[in-house]
């Protein structure tokens, strides 16, 4: 009986080499290999993304031609848009800290712990998310208006006040950091902390000294989002706080206010001013965070 050729061409040879190469270069991190057959479905992805870059870079070209220098000057010589831009980021720091306090617990029960009603409470926690956001400042000067409002506003003045622009902008930011640490939490294998509970751990032990050091690589990305909503919300902080000059005027409403008189050319000042802002927030966000970009 003959047996069997065994011989590979070698040709054959480098092809299979190479394939195994990308095969394990994708299997230790999240990138797929890309075959010559996936060109054009992945172009065709590209062009996808590409339209919407475009309009992104668009915007933010038009932006920087349509205003005059001078004009991004005065944000920072005017009295009232400094006391604005102030505001702006004394409130968003603030409400960051608040919103990434609440979401840590918050995200840790949802993900961690079954009880009742947990799937009626995953859909309130997206109230905020969903809900237009003129409407969350109409609910929030309403429940400020009951008795229970009434008796904290005696005690601390939030509506026309600073403390509403915190709350304003809290309401929607925490909604966000709450899902970004849900995500988060999900990717924590649960089985560290197990084992961290049968070693005699309590579970709160388990949380401070498993959970939450492995939680960390989320808090930064949670923080970030928290901020950059917190720094766009206007609805809210309209409704609830108002505009008032040199008092609860932040940049948004700045900006708005602006529009209102016609003057576009300030208007675009501000904006530039708070895409800066932001710009520098994300990227001290991201180098805290390691360059991770998880999440976000």
């Amino acid at each position: 009986m003959t047996e069997p050729d065994t011989t590979v061409s070698e040709s054959a040879v480098p092809a299979e080499n190479n394939n195994n190469k990308l095969r394990r270069k994708a299997a230790n991190g999240r990138d797929m290999p890309v075959y010559r057959a996936d060109i054009p479905f992945l172009s065709a992805l590209g062009l996808i993304a590409g339209v919407y870059l475009f309009l992104i870079g668009g915007m933010l070209l038009a932006l920087v031609f349509y205003v005059d220098l001078p004009l991004v000057g005065e944000v920072f010589t005017s009295e009232r848009y400094r006391y604005a831009v102030l505001l702006s980021l004394i409130s968003c720091s603030i409400t960051t800290v608040l919103s990434v306090w609440v979401a840590v617990p918050t995200a840790y029960l949802m993900s961690r712990v079954e009880f009742p009603g947990k799937r009626f409470l995953d859909a309130v926690l997206d109230i905020p998310i969903v809900m237009p956001p003129l409407v969350i400042g109409l609910a929030l000067l309403m429940l400020f208006q009951t008795g229970l409002g009434q008796f904290i506003q005696s005690h601390v003045r939030f509506t026309y006040a600073v403390p509403g622009v915190i709350l304003a902008q809290f309401m929607v930011a925490c909604a966000f950091a709450t899902r970004t640490m849900m995500a988060a939490f999900a990717e924590i294998n649960p089985r560290q902390e197990q084992v961290a509970l049968t070693l005699g751990c309590t579970r709160a032990q388990a949380f401070w000294h498993v959970v939450l050091p492995e939680a960390q690589r989320g808090m930064v990305p949670a923080a970030t989002i928290a901020w950059a909503r917190a720094m766009g919300e206007f609805g809210p902080v309209l409704v609830f706080a108002g505009t008032t000059a040199l008092r609860t005027e932040v940049m948004p409403s700045s900006i708005f206010l602006e529009l209102q008189v016609g003057n576009l050319g300030m208007a675009a000042g501000i904006s530039i001013v708070m895409v800066v802002l932001a710009l520098i927030v994300l990227v001290l966000m991201r180098l805290a965070g390691g360059g991770r970009q998880t999440f976000i």
